[in-house]
């Protein structure tokens, strides 16, 4: 049995009856149990229960918590373990929403693993990445081809592999990306990007079209890849944070939030109430300020420029609250591990509570000037349709799969912070095309105004105000578990962030896999795109409104 400063485990006859920590023992090796009746040794990492399941089995097993007991899958990632048992670790996530708590079955490799792709599409570019990234091969994977590393990337070299030095710059290889093809007499090919107009990040799409519709629709991404969870192996404490902030630029405090989660569950770390409370005030005004700029922007992108420039002057309003409660418009530097990084003055926090009503009010008036204009809903209704079967099979997480009536919502299937006493209902709609992700924004952002008001009343009524909140990170480091993993979700504006993190048998963070939802929605894009003129893209692209960055890490 490994230390259990690291983590414990669990196997048949070790009770541990009659103490606490038996107890709680039993209890997840029970809850292990429930889902995976052939789990044998249960490795208790905090919230996540681990246990190894042969090759011949995780198909099958990840299949049945998929389908039969409808648990939602999280990540798959690697691990690269060679160095103490010889072996790569690949980890499938899944989400046990009743319980707060996650299913981790795990399988040990040397060179290749079956896929799961066949059975669980949403499965396929976790594969991919890992195969472009470690390079494990997914035996039966229907599309193997590279995800993230160009062609200009060398084969035979796999950066987060530990042998790889992330101080390396490998040699130009000359290889070539092969997009999917579509045949038939008058059919033709408009490739746009990478480069685009304005300050729009780099992503290459590539259009088959008939005329003006488009048949088949391709992104491309990979151009910002900055090798970030290279640099999460190496860097300290306080500049993972800095890292995980700049993840994905306009989620930066629900990103470090995710890392933060992670970490406390590393540590078991609790944190005051009232940053519990301050968590979600930065969230909901994160969530607040990027539905407000989205809903201007899709209206803009329609030719309804009033509605653009109202929306942009409330999201301004949003950013200055931002400024004034953090320091910062984009909250950098709010989110620490085991507190706050920012502990706002009194008077900010009642100068954000009495801002809520105005805000909502105006944006109201807005909303029901626009919603009466019959352009704008003629160009919003029918539009980019996302079908529930596609935004299921690929994992679609956020305003996309809400838009077509799939409620996932880490604020209540995985609450946190505060969000554990504030109940949260997701938001959804059925039609699944841009009307439907431009009202799945302007219900969240009424929702997002009642949460604020929630969580600032309480923190207006708190008698520990001038308590400062933990604001350093380093009693935790000594604490965290040896050899073991946590993850951490949080629902950002554009739906689940989920961080998984490993140590060493030093305790020290060995490995960090980051997951923006935007990884997942990508997939889905060009299946919005089909059917739809060449003209329209543009707008049902800016209904997503998907993250370059968060996917290309």
């Amino acid at each position: 049995m490994d230390d259990v400063v690291s983590h414990t485990e669990v196997t048949p006859g070790e009770t541990g009856a009659g103490t606490n920590a038996g107890d709680g023992l039993l209890q997840r090796q029970s809850l292990a149990r429930k889902y995976a009746t052939e789990a044998g040794k249960v490795e208790m990492h905090g919230r996540l229960l681990a246990f190894q399941v042969s090759e011949d089995e995780i198909v099958e097993l990840c299949d049945g918590l998929y389908r039969q007991h409808q648990l939602p899958l999280k990540i798959i990632t690697a691990f690269d373990e060679r160095h103490e048992s010889g072996f790569f670790r690949i980890m499938y996530i899944f989400g046990l929403p009743d319980e707060e708590a996650f299913l981790a079955p795990y399988i040990l490799v040397e060179a290749a693993f079956p896929s799961l792709t066949p059975k669980l599409h949403e499965a396929s570019i976790y594969e991919r990445k890992i195969k472009s990234f470690f390079g494990l091969e997914p035996r039966g994977h229907p599309n193997p081809r590279p995800l993230i590393l160009h062609e200009n990337w060398p084969k035979g070299i796999f950066p987060l592999r530990k042998d790889f030095d992330w101080n390396t710059r490998p040699a130009e290889a000359r290889g070539v990306f092969q997009f999917r093809k579509l045949g038939g007499e008058g059919i033709y090919e408009i490739p746009v990007g990478p480069v685009h107009a304005g300050i729009i990040e780099p992503g290459h799409f590539r259009f088959s079209v008939a005329g003006e519709e488009i048949l088949l629709l391709e992104p491309r991404l990979g151009y910002s890849h900055k090798g970030s969870e290279k640099l999460f192996e190496t860097l300290a404490l306080p500049d993972k944070l800095k890292l995980a902030e700049r993840i994905s630029g306009d989620s930066s405090f629900s990103h470090a939030l995710a890392f933060c989660l992670a970490l406390e569950d590393l540590c078991g770390a609790t944190v005051p109430e009232r940053v519990d409370y301050l968590r979600v005030v930065f969230c909901e005004l994160e969530r607040l300020a990027n539905h407000l700029g989205d809903i201007g922007a899709i209206m803009t992108d329609a030719g309804y420029n009033f509605g653009g420039a109202a929306c942009g002057r409330l999201r301004e309003t949003v950013m200055r609250m931002n400024e004034a409660l953090t320091g910062s418009r984009f909250l950098r530097g709010a989110a620490w591990p085991g507190g706050s990084g920012i502990n706002p003055a009194a008077e900010s926090i009642r100068d954000a509570r009495a801002a809520i009503a105005p805000l909502e009010t105006d944006f109201s008036e807005v909303m029901t000037v626009a919603e009466q204009s019959g352009s704008l809903m003629s160009r919003l209704k029918n539009a980019g349709i996302l079908s529930p079967a596609i935004a299921r099979d690929h994992g679609v997480r956020g305003i996309a799969a809400k838009a077509v009536g799939l409620g996932a919502d880490a604020r209540a299937d995985h609450p946190y912070a505060a969000y554990r006493k504030l109940k949260v209902n997701a938001v959804t709609e059925k039609q699944g095309d841009v009307f439907a992700r431009f009202r799945v924004r302007i219900r969240e952002v009424h929702q997002s105004a009642e949460l604020l008001r929630k969580a600032l009343d309480f923190l207006v009524g708190d008698e520990k105000a001038q308590d400062k909140p933990c604001a350093d990170a380093s009693p935790l480091a000594p604490a965290f578990r040896k050899n073991s993993f946590a993850a951490g979700v949080v629902e950002g504006w554009r739906g689940a962030i989920v961080y998984l993190v490993a140590t060493d048998s030093h305790g020290a963070i060995s490995r960090v896999d980051v997951r923006d939802p935007s990884f997942l929605n990508w997939t889905a894009l060009g299946y919005a795109g089909q059917e739809n003129m060449v003209p329209d893209f543009p707008l049902i692209n800016k209904s997503f409104n998907l993250s370059y960055s968060g996917n290309d890490l």
